[in-house]
């Protein structure tokens, strides 16, 4: 299987993967992951699986202490998946970058420690798995706004759908409000 891996022009570190598909008339074939030089000082501890409808807006979500990275894979349908570098010490700290991806596509976006997450599902339904190198930590769990104005991330929303988000995101705090200690103890 070939794998081509791309990191992000606007933010170092976040690495959009693509991965060649085998197919035949069963269906088809792909990783999802391997561990290998790129991902080789992280562990990959807890998998996540998230099945959203349309116009589900997740997230931005982050942990403080213990920061995850997440290695997210789209399963089925499409989403736009972004990111938030929130490493104060980075020369793109507060920046945002975004993706689409899809089922068609096999591709996968590695987002480092220190960074939101967050996704909008652009398909009538989407399954979304990804890969943490911490365990989820209710303690540590931090949320962005989502249209916060400062980040002012350009959401692909779409039109007559309804937007659909937890109260937790709905009501989550300002950038401006946010406490960002990413201490990367999570190798």
């Amino acid at each position: 299987m070939s794998v081509v891996m791309s990191e992000n022009n606007k933010i170092q570190d976040v690495i959009l993967i693509s991965r060649s598909r085998y197919c035949d008339s069963r269906g088809y074939f792909n990783e999802l992951s391997k561990q290998d030089c790129t991902f080789a000082e992280y562990s990959f501890v807890q998998t996540n699986h998230s099945r959203s409808l349309q116009g589900t807006l997740r997230g931005l979500h982050y942990q403080i202490g213990k920061p995850q990275g997440k290695l997210v894979h789209v399963i089925t349908g499409r989403i736009f998946d972004v990111a938030v570098d929130l490493r104060p010490d980075s020369p793109t700290f507060g920046q945002w970058v975004g993706e689409y991806l899809c089922e068609e596509r096999a591709d996968s976006l590695w987002i480092p420690p220190g960074f939101a997450h967050g996704f909008y599902v652009l398909s009538p339904q989407a399954d979304i798995v990804y890969e943490c190198t911490a365990h989820y930590s209710q303690p540590d769990e931090r949320a962005i706004r989502w249209d916060d104005p400062m980040l002012a991330i350009d959401w692909p929303l779409l039109e007559n759908v309804p937007l659909r988000l937890s109260d937790k995101d709905d009501n989550a705090p300002l950038w401006d409000e946010s406490a960002f200690d990413t201490n990367d103890d999570a190798k």
